[in-house]
């Protein structure tokens, strides 16, 4: 993988996200089963906010999140990647996904997760976090599948998470 802004895996295709990317992205962020597990749905405004912020980090990292689509016939999949945040005073880099409920139970989210860490490795990043919900059992048996463990309970948004750890 020397291309990061597009890569493909076994089942998706991977383009780093633009602002074409709006409608799909306020698809995943309004879709109700998607917002159980990040914390509500996102207006129009938040998700256009999120849009820009995506591209800002791009700009600023050299790397970011990307959107998926189905290899075969480029249905939405949904979107994730690498994401720098600040937790409880630290900087870290976040490994991130949101799938659309008719992907789930598929393994998309782990292959997705896979993906981000051997980004990470190509980068040089060699300290990962993900965070959740609590109650998003799913979420959390993607971190652990690729080798996350969990290090602590955090405040995210206003909202109990779990944090989650990797070293490459």
């Amino acid at each position: 993988m020397t291309n990061i802004e597009s890569f493909t895996t076994t089942h998706m295709l991977a383009m780093r996200i633009v602002d074409s990317d709006f409608a799909d992205l306020l698809r995943l962020n309004q879709e109700p089963e998607v917002a159980k597990t990040m914390g509500g749905t996102r207006s129009e405004i938040e998700t256009r906010e999120q849009t820009t912020r995506a591209i800002d980090h791009w700009k600023r990292y050299g790397y970011g999140l990307w959107l998926f689509r189905a290899r075969e016939d480029a249905r939405f999949i949904g979107r994730g990647g690498l994401r720098n945040v600040e937790i409880d005073g630290a900087r870290e880099i976040e490994i991130a996904y949101a799938v659309m409920p008719e992907f789930w139970r598929r393994g998309l989210a782990t292959e997705m997760a896979q993906a981000f860490l051997d980004v990470a490795a190509q980068l040089g990043i060699r300290n990962l976090v993900a965070f959740t919900l609590p109650t998003n059992l799913a979420s959390r048996g993607v971190m652990e599948k690729v080798g996350f463990r969990y290090e602590r309970d955090i405040m995210w948004a206003n909202l109990p998470h779990v944090l989650y750890r990797r070293k490459l």
